[in-house]
């Protein structure tokens, strides 16, 4: 996982009627929706796209517009409000999305192994944390035992080929 410093983020937010415009364009979901198709294609030509959702975004209702889209920040409001880990797995999992996930707003230490686990590529921590820890705590445990949104587990050994085919 890649922990992205704010500073040294080389995204930067859309600016809508501006005449030069990011190479890695960042928008929120509703200014990319209020863009005509023409001017999408167009700001996809000139780089890359990224959507900043909200947590309370229904994510399978994207799956048309998520063709061109290089990068998806998923916001955490809270530390203690999970939704936006659904959303990475369903991404993942259900919409094969393959561009970078981040997390993004008040991301903890604690939660970088679950932000793994659950497919975000890299994370944006709060200001207050530390990015050394946040790197041990990615090594704390050796190995999983669940199924993982980026790495799913080969079939364990004496399981029957059936049982793990409904995993697959």
């Amino acid at each position: 996982m890649n922990f992205i410093h704010p500073a040294s983020d080389d995204w930067r937010e859309f600016q809508t009627g501006a005449q030069a415009q990011p190479a890695r364009a960042l928008l929120e979901l509703q200014a990319w929706r209020e863009l005509e198709p023409a001017a999408r294609a167009q700001l996809r030509g000139q780089g890359d796209v990224g959507l900043l959702l909200s947590n309370d975004v229904d994510v399978e209702s994207l799956r048309e517009q998520l063709a061109g889209v290089s990068l998806l920040a998923l916001q955490f409001p809270r530390w203690t409000d999970g939704r936006a880990y659904t959303q990475a797995r369903l991404l993942r999992l259900r919409l094969r999305f393959d561009g970078e996930l981040r997390a993004v707003g008040q991301v903890l230490v604690d939660m970088v192994l679950p932000l793994a686990r659950s497919g975000f590529d890299s994370a944006v921590l709060r200001e207050d944390q530390d990015v050394a820890a946040a790197r041990r705590a990615l090594e704390f445990f050796p190995g999983h035992y669940q199924l993982d949104a980026r790495r799913p587990l080969a079939r364990p050994v004496g399981l029957v080929p059936s049982y793990f085919a409904a995993y697959a």
